[in-house]
């Protein structure tokens, strides 16, 4: 459970640290000198309520990571870089870890991925499922078909919109306000907008999606007792792909239905 709290900046700032791989003592130490500017080792275990003779043990840490400077007195002091400096820092030590997983991971993948998935996949939670979405803009290549709730249609979305328009890839856009149309089709003058299949607002629906035809995915928004205080709305997706994945087939035949319906309108 998240116990983060806006009004705490240092709890939050210890436990983003933390998972950064910075242990509990490095961690908060380094708030302590953030707070303090420069300090020895009894102002730091004072600030921080850190053992003092673990306080060397966290700055050796911190120190290796480049986060901390040493002065070399007596008592020794420590400076903490700058919370832009240490952004930064992150910033280029995640990007690296990234890089590389993501190397790792595509040297693992199979030389051909299946085109063909057998039966249904869930997807769960809001972040995931749009990532999910966007990979599928980012896949097409002849029509994306997608209907959904205002407050899901995100500018990453739109952005992914965009590109994929760039292309050459046909966009049909429903579900959404007419307010939400016009941003749209002022990013996208080719889009072509559609009505929904119900009204959204009666419904938990959250997304539908085609993409080309042979992927599908489906999403419903549910508050559960289990969604973040921060985020009270979860979402969880199927979705398929395949010319004969049965979630592809089904929804392939709503979509034109209903697509035909407004052409012939």
């Amino acid at each position: 459970m998240n116990n983060e709290t806006d009004d705490d900046p240092q709890s939050v700032a210890i436990h983003q640290l933390e998972r950064f791989g910075l242990s509990g003592y490095a961690a908060r130490t380094f708030v302590a000198l953030a707070s303090l500017g420069t300090g020895t080792a009894r102002d730091v275990s004072e600030a921080s309520a850190v053992p003092r003779t673990r306080v060397y043990d966290a700055v050796d840490e911190l120190h290796d990571r480049g986060l901390v400077d040493v002065l070399q007195s007596s008592p020794k002091e420590f400076w903490a870089i700058s919370a832009e400096t240490a952004s930064r820092t992150f910033e280029r030590e995640l990007q690296h870890r990234t890089d590389r997983l993501q190397t790792a991971l595509r040297e693992l993948e199979p030389a051909e991925r299946r085109t063909e998935q057998r039966g249904v996949w869930t997807v769960t939670g809001e972040p995931a499922v749009t990532e999910r979405v966007v990979d599928c803009f980012d896949s097409a290549e002849e029509e994306i078909v997608y209907m959904t709730v205002e407050d899901l249609l995100t500018e990453d979305l739109v952005e992914a919109l965009s590109e994929a328009a760039r292309r050459g890839v046909s966009i049909k856009l429903g579900g959404v306000s007419t307010e939400v149309q016009e941003r749209v089709q002022d990013e996208i003058p080719g889009a072509t907008m559609f009505e929904s299949l119900w009204v959204w607002s009666d419904t938990s629906a959250g997304r539908l999606l085609m993409v080309d035809g042979r992927k599908t995915l489906v999403s419903a928004l549910v508050n559960g007792a289990d969604a973040s205080p921060t985020d009270p709305r979860s979402e969880t997706a199927i979705w398929g792909e395949g010319d004969t994945n049965s979630l592809v087939v089904v929804l392939k035949a709503i979509f034109t239905w209903r697509l035909d319906e407004t052409e012939s309108a």
